[in-house]
């Protein structure tokens, strides 16, 4: 039986100053939405994600009476959703209590009768972990991944048909505009994270064609041409040490690499017309959104700026008139949904409730030499501080580890700024938007090597005056949270506090207890399972390097997290009892993480309070 573990002071306030307590508290709770989806042929019939009610939940918008109404309202909040081709129907995927494991569910898009309940959408489709979903007018494409492995199944005319199965990972990617061809990506070469492609009809599920681009370079498949009988699949590739962009014509199986003279990498999406390609890119930290026109002449311009400021979008579409909508943000300016309209106007798509969330403090670049490269870190500091004084400093570490931190608005930032720490953000080695190289130098020696690139930028911020070396916290959740403990364990002299969310804490029993498609993962990152590679479940492990901890620590998690399980968090709080060690434990009903606004609140306050008494600010 698990050690009663002691909880952490949970503070009734932060700041002494009311003005202060509500500025960083309304950063989380005033209402913002997500960049609306629509259905493929009733662009009217829109959906949303909000917090406008305090929880985080699913909205529908009818733009052509330009109504909003709440359609899921659940304890523990909802993301994912979409609309039915033609409009009439939401989808939304019902797990139970935040543990990603369940089924869809749908329910009419203009709200049943009073009293009704959201039907199942598949019913002859077993629960499971969602691996991607397509729906057209006449076919359903759907798939589930359970510690088996992957199905997918097809639903037409009453019929669910189960038309492909695997022990590896593999997903739905998408679906042609005729419903006539299915996208799969997979790992039956035995690689997760660099899958491969095959299409396949839909009628007889016969291949058509294949494309995989060999050890360590994955293929996604975007989306195929909204042009109904254009067999052209839009598909990022990482031929030359990025992702990039080609166009393969499956049917005639060949493809076009897309040659955009631009740093970073990038991703995109279809014009409606099926001529153009909205462009994302993303290069150190920043985002930009271009025009590529494929018909483009020779000696003409095929790309064009849609002047999308410095910062983060995070996400975009293209509306059938052409306007570009998009949400975009910086670290000083908290996030709107705006849109780009044919003319080049740019304004304000969607207004929230309330009062906007405060701002905060922008962020600066530095680049720090590490024994992998320049390591990229994104540094705010916090306001009125006396120049070339120390301060505290939080080191907040991404999760992933395949993401980035950007130059993006970030409440969970602000606070820290607000409680007087400088923060650091390190895009280590695996992090994505610096070519496959970088994110992939983990591979074989996963959380160590990132520590080493996080050790290079403490190190700049101790020299360069930034940093008191006294007073330096790391925290992050998930990976992040992983990284934390890990450090906390192999460079104990470096950290006076550590700040632990979601964290894989023992990994081999995380394996054990895990979603089969994070195992696959690992697999694929540590080079076997942890019976192939014992050692190197060892060595990466911070169970392993428990005993080393000097440092206070806080470790939060939900009860229901199928990504970093309860049970192996236990057990590294069961060693650290064992040792008599400074630790609080903060447990609370979810999944990975909590999409209500309230308990994240409630956590952040743990967070910041445990961290500012340990470096004595309180």
């Amino acid at each position: 039986m698990s050690t009663q573990h002691p909880s952490p002071r949970v503070p009734e306030t932060l700041f002494g100053e009311p003005e202060a307590e509500a500025r960083w508290r309304a950063r989380f709770s005033a209402a913002r939405v997500s960049l609306p989806s629509w259905a493929l042929d009733a662009p009217d019939a829109n959906l949303y994600v909000s917090n406008a009610s305090g929880v985080w939940e699913l909205y529908a918008w009818d733009r052509a009476t330009d109504t909003h109404r709440q359609v899921t309202d659940r304890p523990n909040g909802t993301m994912h959703g979409t609309v039915s081709a033609d409009g009439t129907w939401i989808w939304w995927f019902d797990d139970t209590d935040g543990d990603e494991f369940g089924s869809w569910v749908r329910e009419p898009f203009a709200g049943g009768a009073q009293g009704s309940r959201p039907v199942p959408a598949l019913p002859d489709v077993p629960a499971g972990y969602p691996a991607g979903l397509a729906i057209g007018h006449e076919l359903c494409v759907v798939g589930v991944s359970t510690d088996d492995g992957t199905a997918l199944y097809a639903h037409r005319d009453g019929r669910t048909e189960r038309f492909y199965a695997s022990e590896y990972d593999a997903e739905v990617s998408a679906l042609s505009r005729d419903e006539r061809l299915i996208a799969i990506g997979h790992s039956e070469h035995g690689d997760s994270r660099h899958p491969a492609l095959r299409v396949l009809t839909s009628d007889g599920f016969d291949v058509v064609a294949e494309k995989w681009d060999g050890e360590g370079k994955g293929l996604g498949a975007l989306a195929f041409s909204p042009v109904k009988g254009d067999s052209r699949l839009l598909v990022q590739h990482e031929r030359r040490d990025r992702e990039e962009l080609l166009i393969w014509d499956v049917e005639s199986d060949t493809e076009t690499e897309l040659d955009i003279d631009l740093p970073g990498e990038l991703t995109a999406d279809w014009y409606p017309d099926g001529r153009s390609l909205l462009v994302a890119q993303f290069d150190k930290g920043r985002s930009r959104l271009y025009r590529y026109d494929l018909d483009a002449a020779a000696g003409t311009t095929a790309l064009t700026s849609l002047n999308s400021r410095p910062g983060y979008v995070g996400g975009a579409a293209v509306r059938p008139d052409g306007a570009v909508e998009y949400t975009w943000s910086n670290a000083a300016e908290p996030p709107l949904v705006r849109v780009r309209d044919v003319n080049g106007e740019d304004r304000v798509l969607i207004t929230p409730p309330g009062e906007r969330a405060p701002g905060s403090r922008p962020v600066e670049d530095v680049f720090v030499p590490g024994s992998g490269g320049d390591v990229h870190a994104l540094v705010s500091t916090p306001e009125g501080g006396a120049a070339g004084t120390p301060v505290p400093t939080v080191f907040l570490l991404h999760g992933g580890p395949h993401a980035a931190d950007e130059d993006r608005f970030s409440a969970y930032r602000a606070v820290w700024l607000d409680a007087g720490f400088a923060v650091v953000e390190v895009n280590y080695r695996g992090s994505t938007g610096y070519g496959s190289a970088w994110r992939d130098a983990i591979e074989g020696r996963p959380g160590l090597t990132e520590l080493e690139d996080v050790a290079a930028v403490h190190d700049w911020a101790v020299d360069s005056g930034l940093a008191d070396p006294e007073r330096c916290v790391v925290a992050g959740a998930s990976w992040g949270g992983y990284l934390t403990l890990l450090a906390l364990g192999t460079q104990p002299q470096r950290w006076a506090a550590g700040v632990a969310g979601v964290p894989v804490a023992d990994y081999v029993s995380a394996y054990a207890d895990e979603m089969e498609p994070l195992r696959a993962f690992d697999r694929a990152l540590f080079g076997g399972a942890p019976s192939d590679v014992p050692d190197v479940y060892e060595a990466c492990s911070p169970i392993t390097y428990v005993d080393e901890v000097r440092a206070p620590v806080l470790v939060l998690a939900g009860d229901n997290d199928p990504r970093c399980p309860i049970r192996q968090i236990e057990n590294y709080l069961d060693r650290l009892a064992e040792r008599g060690a400074d630790y609080a434990f903060y447990r609370y009903d979810a999944g990975h993480g909590s999409l209500v606004v309230s308990e994240t609140v409630k956590q952040v306050a743990i967070e910041v309070d445990f961290a500012r008494r340990a470096v004595g600010l309180v």
